[in-house]
């Protein structure tokens, strides 16, 4: 496995920093990849991100994690949904245009806001994406399940894999659920039992961040290799 830190143009003299893994014997017309960005609470140095970027390596498929603009300077308020967007895309054609990288098929991946905003590009064909995948998708601010991030998805026209906990506060799984009924895609859904949005385990479970992410992990590369 070779790692390489990176910057990321993204337009008028900003950059942001990334990080590819590339697995050993990589060929670009044989690997996938597999972009993943990380939620607004967190950075591409999110464990879960970190965790998932070497594992998915080690199982066989070029990984390049990345942060948003705003985490890039240190502030902790979002960037604007126009400026998320043309970072995702900046990220995804910096990839595809590397002499080194460029892999033929992409899958993103994100943790909540970095997922939703992947989809959302997806669905008006602005992210040609394989295949998207949701590490805790936000379905819904937390007490307001009235109110529910769905419309999109029906447009999309790639395999979905949600991952989704049972205590999380912003995904109700059984309106997830009602919503991945009326998907006309391939989806499929991973319940992570007793995570929370971040996949936390309440301490009485008495169960490690690492057990979480093995399993988020392996799931995530029986999907690959089967989709892709």
């Amino acid at each position: 496995m070779k790692t390489c830190k990176l910057w990321i143009p993204i337009g008028k003299g900003e950059k942001v920093s990334g990080i590819v893994k590339i697995p050993d014997g990589f060929q670009s017309t044989k690997t996938a990849g597999v972009i993943l960005a990380h939620g607004a609470g967190n950075d591409m140095n999110n464990p879960l991100i970190v965790a998932a970027a070497r594992g998915l390596c080690q199982e066989g498929f070029l990984t390049m994690r990345f942060n948003f603009s705003y985490k890039e300077k240190g502030r902790k308020s979002p960037d604007s949904q126009k400026k998320l967007v043309n970072t995702w895309r900046c990220v995804y054609r910096y990839l595809q245009d590397h002499p080194e990288f460029a892999v033929e098929k992409v899958v993103a991946a994100g943790k909540s806001m970095g997922g939703r905003v992947a989809s959302q590009m997806a669905a008006v064909g602005e992210l040609p994406v394989q295949g998207l995948v949701f590490l805790g998708y936000p379905l819904h601010a937390p007490g307001k399940k009235d109110k529910i991030r769905d419309s999109h998805l029906y447009a999309i026209n790639a395999p979905l894999l949600f991952f989704a906990g049972t205590r999380d506060s912003f995904c109700d799984l059984g309106l997830l659920k009602k919503v991945l009924d009326r998907l006309k895609v391939a989806r499929e859904l991973e319940v992570i039992d007793g995570g929370d949005h971040s996949f936390n385990m309440l301490k009485s479970a008495d169960i490690a961040p690492e057990q979480v992410h093995d399993q988020i992990i392996l799931k995530m590369a029986a999907w690959l290799k089967a989709n892709l």
